[in-house]
């Protein structure tokens, strides 16, 4: 056991950072295993040697993120950890990874891993990125807030969401309705997060004038996508001739993002994913960048983060490391 003892300035930023009754203290002694002890502004770690310093770095996120007028809760304290993990486990570079913002109409989106982070910052310098990794990652909900958050500042004139329907054939017919009444529900996840970023109304006003498009990925077929956000989802559920038809798609001043996890593909068995084919082939293309996630960057409820490494963990068993 090792101990460390600091100093925090503010005592009214103190009393925002260890929360009612130290809730956001004792969240982050179960997370971290150690013990953090608040006594005016002095504060106490107790704990393995490694565990202190990610605390430490957790403290001084929060800390940092206090001083800015973001309020605090479980969530960003979770979020504060997996900032100072992952390699990102000093203090400047965990701040400054916290400093990332994307600005949407309803909310300042900010990264809640340092691969999170690193997603963000490839999106905007590179021109084609790809996302990997499980659900619950983000990834789809990040390149949404940014693609909003490019359009707001008027650098992109329109956005561009698709996602393969996989069972496009014979299930589909029995749906009612016309065919983008046949493969809404498919889309239904990026409706979702573009309905968390921007009201409701201008939600339907964008999609009404196209300024928003949501379509199936055969709808890309034959056009360029100029000045454009563009973000193909699932795309682990493509052929390579429908990713070499999408990437082509790309135009003048567009970006172009495509996610997918690589453990559920859904294609029959012994086609090959068009998302693996892409990686690939164009392995080493400039301006084409790559972020992989894991279990330890899923932000949604706890269990799932178990979830997804239980699965990885046993497909690495089973097939070697994705």
């Amino acid at each position: 056991m090792a101990e460390l003892k600091f100093e925090l300035y503010n005592n009214t930023l103190i009393q925002q950072l260890v929360g009612p009754q130290d809730c956001h203290l004792r969240l982050l002694e179960k997370i971290l295993s150690v013990e953090i002890g608040s006594f005016g502004n002095q504060i106490t770690i107790k704990g393995p040697k490694d565990a202190i310093e990610q605390a430490k770095t957790a403290i001084d996120v929060l800390y940092h993120k206090v001083s800015k007028g973001i309020e605090l809760n479980e969530q960003e304290v979770k979020a504060a950890v997996r900032l100072s993990g992952n390699g990102a486990n000093d203090s400047t570079t965990a701040q400054d990874l916290s400093d990332i913002v994307l600005k949407t109409k309803k909310r300042h989106i900010y990264p809640r891993s340092a691969t999170q982070a690193a997603y963000i910052q490839e999106m905007m310098k590179n021109e084609l990125v790809f996302g990997l990794g499980p659900a619950g990652t983000g990834k789809t909900y990040l390149a949404v807030a940014l693609a909003v958050s490019m359009m707001l500042e008027g650098k992109v004139d329109k956005i561009i969401l698709s996602r393969p329907a996989v069972e496009a054939g014979e299930n589909l017919g029995f749906l009612p309705g016309d065919l983008k009444e046949k493969v809404d529900p498919y889309l239904r996840p990026l409706y979702d997060a573009l309905y968390e970023m921007l009201p409701a109304e201008q939600v339907d006003k964008k999609i009404a004038i196209g300024e928003i498009e949501i379509a199936p990925l055969a709808f890309m077929r034959g056009r360029t996508l100029s000045n454009a956000f563009i973000i193909l989802d699932e795309a682990q559920n493509t052929t390579p001739m429908q990713m070499k038809m999408f990437l082509t798609r790309l135009g003048e001043n567009s970006r172009m993002v495509v996610n997918g996890d690589l453990s559920q593909v859904d294609l029959p068995r012994g086609t090959i994913s068009g998302l693996r084919d892409a990686l690939e082939v164009l392995k080493g293309t400039p301006n084409i960048s790559s972020v992989r996630f894991s279990s330890t960057d899923v932000v949604r409820h706890g269990l799932v983060a178990k979830i997804v490494k239980a699965y990885e963990e046993k497909s690495k068993k089973e097939y070697g490391d994705e």
